[in-house]
Formats: C-alpha cells, sequence, structure tokens
C-alpha cells in the first residue's frame, strides 16, 4: 500500500568523532526536511560536534480533521483545540492508539539502530514538534531503556488518560530531563495543552520544564532554538554526560 510508503530519515553526521545522537521528530504535513535549517543552525557553533541528528520521516495517511486528505502524520488527528470536559483526558480518549503505536515503535527502531552503532541509549535525546513533540514525549517516557533527555516544541501529552499503563515497571526515564517550549498564543496546539502535559508529567513525577514563548504562535522563534540548543549541549556535549 501506498500510504504505508515511508522515506528514509534524514541524516546529519556528526562533524568529528561520533558519540550521541538526536532523532528529531517533524509534526503534521512537514518532513524531515523542514528541520534541516534548525539541525545546521545547531551544528554552526559547533557546541554539538559529536553529535548525529536524524530526521525521520511520518508515512502518509488520510487525517480525519482535514476531510481524510492524506499528508505526512504520525497520527490520525481527529479534533483540534478543546475537548468535551476540557481535560488533557477527554482529547486523549479520540486519539488514535493505533497510530501513536505504530509510530513509537518505527522511532525505536531507529534508537536501536543507533545502539547497534555503538551508541548508549543514554546518548540519545528524541525531540520534536506539534505531532512529533507529542511522540517524544510519549515514546520517550515509556521506553524500556535510559535516553539522555526528551525534547517537546509546541505539543502535548499522548493517551494521558491511560498514559502509566505504557510506562514499563522499571520507569528508566524517570529522572531523565525534558524541555517543553510553547508558544501562548498558539492556535492549533494551544498553550492550555502544554501547561496541563507540565503539570501532569510533574505529578507523575518527572523532570519537565515548560518554556513560554510570548506572543509566539505554532511555530518556533530563535529565542527557542537557542534553549533546544542549549538543552542539548548539557545532555550530549562532551564531559556533560
Amino acid at each position: 500500500m501506498a500510504s504505508l510508503r515511508r522515506a528514509a530519515p534524514l541524516v546529519f553526521p556528526a562533524v568529528s568523532r561520533h558519540t550521541a545522537t538526536v532523532i528529531f521528530i517533524h509534526g503534521l504535513g512537514d518532513t524531515g526536511n523542514g528541520w534541516a535549517d534548525a539541525v545546521q543552525m545547531w551544528q554552526r557553533k559547533h557546541r554539538l560536534d559529536e553529535v548525529k541528528f536524524v530526521l525521520p520521516n511520518a508515512r502518509i495517511m488520510p487525517i480525519t480533521v482535514n476531510q481524510g486528505y492524506p499528508m505526512p502524520a504520525w497520527f490520525d488527528v481527529k479534533s483540534l483545540g478543546p475537548t468535551a470536559g476540557g481535560t488533557l483526558d477527554a482529547r486523549s480518549r479520540q486519539e488514535d492508539e493505533a497510530g501513536i503505536l505504530e509510530s513509537r515503535a518505527y522511532l525505536y527502531s531507529l534508537i536501536q539502530q543507533e545502539v547497534s552503532d555503538g551508541i548508549s541509549s543514554d546518548r540519545i535525546v528524541l525531540g520534536g514538534f506539534s505531532q512529533g513533540g507529542a511522540m517524544s514525549i510519549f515514546s520517550g517516557l515509556t521506553a524500556p531503556f535510559k535516553l539522555g533527555g526528551i525534547v517537546g516544541l509546541s505539543s502535548w501529552m499522548l493517551l494521558s488518560h491511560k498514559f502509566k499503563e505504557f510506562v514499563p515497571e522499571s520507569n528508566p526515564n524517570k529522572e531523565t530531563p525534558i524541555f517543553m517550549g510553547h508558544g501562548d498564543i498558539d492556535q492549533l496546539v494551544l498553550y492550555e495543552w502544554g501547561l496541563a502535559t507540565e503539570q501532569k508529567l510533574k505529578e507523575f513525577g518527572y523532570d519537565v520544564k515548560l518554556e513560554t514563548y510570548e506572543g509566539m504562535q505554532h511555530s518556533a522563534c530563535m529565542e527557542e532554538f537557542d534553549d533546544v540548543e542549549s538543552f542539548l549541549v548539557s545532555r550530549l556535549a562532551s564531559g556533560n554526560a
């Protein structure tokens, strides 16, 4: 089926000896190439020369909120904005659980490939924007292996009404730092969802910090790019691991 075809990830090799990897996941309707400029910006200051960047591509699928029009997506989106009840849990009951779990398995295969190539999983950061950020938070915190960090930009918590069911008993990422960034006038993934996600993750005992970007819509800004770079340096630069 054409809908099952997936383009290979876009890869930016480490500038020097490869000791760490960032897997950064695009949002709905985008491709890995959409974040190529960001990666080149993060590499420009040579603070992450030992880091390989992997930008995976979602497969093409019909999206319910777009009248079934097919586009690159990590899972189907059945509603946007607040749902009845106005809570994360109310929204998550409408989510495409099968699609989320399928994409999580694919992301895990990318991580396993890095591990097979000699990179310890705790030298791997999983991050993303919007759908990709939601996948990063969910996949990272429910992973059966320890990661170096998690980044979720303009994102939210997937399957929040049953999230704990997916967390391994050993909970290897209980102390893994999570960086979240969100614009306070985001019209697609509402700022309230980001705040609610941070609150719920803190209630679960996770090490999460949400940075707010005033006047930013559903996008990214230079200040946020710099904050992500600083987070990556803190987690992956030589001597910081």
